[in-house]
């Protein structure tokens, strides 16, 4: 029995140079945390300057790693997912192209204006008017292709993988639009539409979301494709990844009052947050175990497949978050942890153990399918890059687990007489040995991201053109 081949082929030109960007951006994004940590190990490489302080650079790693380096890789995936699944080409190859140049225009953008102190000042919506109204733009073209793709399916079937892809697009322009809406006062300078606690209640309704959706929902659909074809088995459970897609996507909206206990948004709203937030941890964990029992008669090849010890690893570490947010979101547990390192050591348990690395683990196995190549140029290295993304993500959330709770207990101490027993600055003191320890975890994934970047230039440099357009083909039927 063999596969009969149509001449027409996938669009992979779009789906390599999204890849290659991924590899590129997440090299540089992560280069600049690791810069970034070291700052508050040593103060001094603040270098006087402020354009290389804290404060500047701080928005332009967040910006670097999500939008650079997740987006790239979310584009990546589902323009190369989307095209497999429904087996057409996109819908177009001109509107593709705009979406990779405009995306990459944005962050280029980003990477000047946050520096030079150009910012709204909003968490993870930085940028300012002009560049949110052509990342707005982008961000419609990609939709376009995206949506369009799947209305011109040949299969009838829309894979559920499609289904987190399609949920992380819409949401994603929904809040973007809300949370930007600005008066311009200048080319460079803009004011919030909303103020005060509403102001506050939208940018965590966005900033809560855009984790929710761009780092959580859109990655679901990359796990609910490369999972399977990694471990070469189906998907454990078809009908708990629709109720897990539907519960996801119900819940999430309504989680964001909880980056705000204890503040000026009203008490109603900060509950109904907690409370969605406890929920929401019952479709998180139908997700996680969907993918892991995927492995069932499969997990013997974690011992030699490194690439999918990438995607399994990510999936504790996505349980393991999604665990650990509920948790933090009630008010009493907030109390000792808001506003500590325990908070950025949550944030990166999600975003280096899951996002990062089922990231890693999908660009492993779609960059050589993508270049006509059996496999990556080293297996040998994918294994060097794995421990030490895993090793540097432990260290980094471990250290900033100790320094949180360090700090929450430290603030909250007083004084038979009332009077607060330790000063900030004595809890930053304490705090410094979880610096370097974050620092040198940090460097470990860092330096991980450039073993990646060595591996993929060799695979990119050893593939030949004959042999992308042979490995794009759009199987057609199957002839006896």
């Amino acid at each position: 029995m063999s596969t009969a081949i149509s001449q027409t082929a996938y669009n992979y030109k779009v789906v390599r140079q999204f890849a290659v960007m991924t590899v590129i951006w997440g090299v540089i994004g992560m280069g600049l945390g690791v810069f970034i940590a070291s700052q508050l190990v040593w103060p001094e490489l603040n270098l006087g300057l402020e354009w290389t302080s804290f404060g500047r650079l701080r928005p332009l790693h967040t910006n670097a790693v999500i939008f650079a380096f997740g987006g790239c890789a979310l584009m990546a995936t589902s323009l190369y997912v989307v095209q497999r699944t429904s087996q057409v080409r996109l819908i177009s190859d001109s509107l593709a192209a705009f979406v990779f140049w405009g995306w990459q225009l944005v962050i280029v953008l980003a990477v000047i204006t946050l520096p030079l102190g150009y910012t709204s000042s909003k968490e993870y919506a930085e940028l300012e008017w002009p560049i949110d109204l052509l990342l707005g733009v982008v961000w419609v073209a990609y939709a376009v292709v995206f949506f369009g793709t799947i209305v011109k399916r040949k299969t009838k079937h829309i894979y559920v993988g499609n289904w987190f892809f399609g949920a992380f697009i819409l949401v994603t322009a929904l809040l973007h639009v809300v949370n930007s809406a600005a008066v311009p006062v200048s080319l460079f300078k803009s004011y919030s539409a909303y103020s005060g606690a509403t102001d506050a209640m939208i940018q965590w309704w966005y900033g809560h979301n855009a984790v929710g959706f761009f780092l959580t929902t859109g990655f679901l659909g990359m796990m609910y494709y490369f999972v399977p074809k990694q471990a070469e088995r189906p998907i454990y459970s078809y009908r708990l990844s629709i109720v897990h897609f539907w519960a996801l996507i119900t819940l999430y909206i309504w989680a964001g009052p909880h980056h705000l206990h204890y503040t000026a948004l009203p008490d109603w709203a900060q509950s109904l947050g907690m409370a969605m937030s406890i929920i929401l941890l019952a479709p998180s964990w139908g997700g996680m175990i969907n993918g892991m029992m995927s492995l069932s008669g499969a997990w013997h090849k974690l011992r030699t497949d490194p690439i999918l010890r990438f995607l399994v690893v990510s999936l504790a570490f996505y349980g393991m978050s999604t665990f650990e947010g509920p948790m933090m979101a009630i008010k009493t547990v907030n109390a000792l942890s808001h506003y500590t390192d325990w908070t950025i050591g949550h944030v990166h348990a999600g975003a280096l153990g899951w996002v990062a690395m089922i990231s890693i683990g999908a660009l492993y196995h779609m960059l050589p399918k993508v270049y006509g190549r059996e496999q990556m140029h080293s297996i040998a290295l994918i294994n060097v890059h794995f421990w030490l993304a895993t090793i540097g993500t432990v260290l980094y959330i471990a250290s900033m687990w100790v320094n949180g709770i360090t700090q929450g207990l430290m603030w909250r101490a007083v004084n038979e007489d009332g009077t607060l027993t330790y000063s900030f600055v004595e809890a930053l003191e304490a705090s410094h040995p979880g610096y370097v320890v974050r620092m040198i975890g940090g460097a470990f994934f860092a330096t991980g991201m450039l073993f990646m970047a060595y591996n993929t230039f060799r695979t990119v440099r050893a593939a030949k053109p004959a042999e992308y357009d042979a490995a794009a083909q759009i199987p057609v039927g199957v002839a006896h």
